[in-house]
């Protein structure tokens, strides 16, 4: 039974935390180390076998990596041959076609096969359809002109008083720019979705209702990405401020 007379001033005290609180604690903080240690090398360690079982299929046998080792070891019996799993071959064959396709692509002759070969596919209904769109996709991906963006901003969308992280591509032209009212500058804004960022809606804004971020437009990809749970970090106040970038 308490004693209503007992002297309630020092709270009790907490109780430690035991062994296996530790243990949980220190596995919690190794899953966050090793978690993106393990998936970054898996997905790499995919990618690259998803590669080889693409090229290798066109290359002959006999020139197979685990080929040309019992090829270089003298093993020519069957039963000593020994079959390696080496990854990474297809790969280097597929940079290394791609880089002498680029190089003759780049030159007279190559151009000229490409345009044949293009008024080939323009001929042919359903090759053109695939091909156009697959065209379209890698010269808008691995395109290195006017591709990235300049700046990250704020802007209000989708109505007012709510205000939604975009990228700042360029200023309006061509048709945008001259159906637009003259006397007012517009940017291109794009909007992207969470926790998707490739996709998302192209805007054009007045300059004046563009709010300027000084964040790098990495730093916001980041905070879009997380869903808002990962911020930038704070500019330290000792440093002067950055000058600020005109948009042309």
């Amino acid at each position: 039974m308490n004693n209503p007379f007992e002297d309630e001033t020092h709270p009790p005290k907490p109780r430690r935390p035991g062994l296996f609180a530790h243990l949980r604690a220190a596995f919690l903080t190794g899953l966050v180390v090793v978690a993106p240690i393990g998936l970054t090398a898996y997905v790499i360690w995919t990618v690259i076998g998803w590669v080889d079982g693409w090229v290798l299929t066109f290359v002959p046998m006999s020139y197979h990596p685990d080929a040309l080792i019992n090829r270089f070891l003298g093993y020519t019996d069957p039963a000593d041959q020994i079959h390696i799993n080496l990854r990474g071959a297809g790969v280097i064959i597929f940079l290394i076609f791609t880089v002498v396709v680029g190089w003759i692509a780049k030159g007279l002759v190559g151009r000229s096969l490409i345009r044949w070969a293009e008024s080939l596919v323009d001929r042919t209904p359903i090759v053109r359809s695939i091909y156009n769109g697959v065209k379209q996709i890698a010269e808008t991906i691995f395109s290195q002109a006017e591709t990235s963006f300049d700046r990250a901003c704020l802007v209000e969308y989708p109505r007012h008083g709510i205000w939604a992280i975009g990228f700042v591509s360029t200023n309006a032209k061509g048709e945008v720019a001259r159906r637009t009212p003259q006397d007012v500058k517009y940017l291109s804004v794009f909007v992207p979705t969470t926790p998707n960022p490739t996709s998302g809606f192209l805007l054009f804004f007045p300059e004046q209702d563009v709010i300027l971020l000084d964040m790098t437009v990495e730093d916001a990809a980041k905070l879009v990405i997380s869903a808002g749970l990962v911020y930038p970090n704070a500019k330290d106040p000792t440093q002067p401020p950055k000058p600020e970038k005109t948009l042309s």
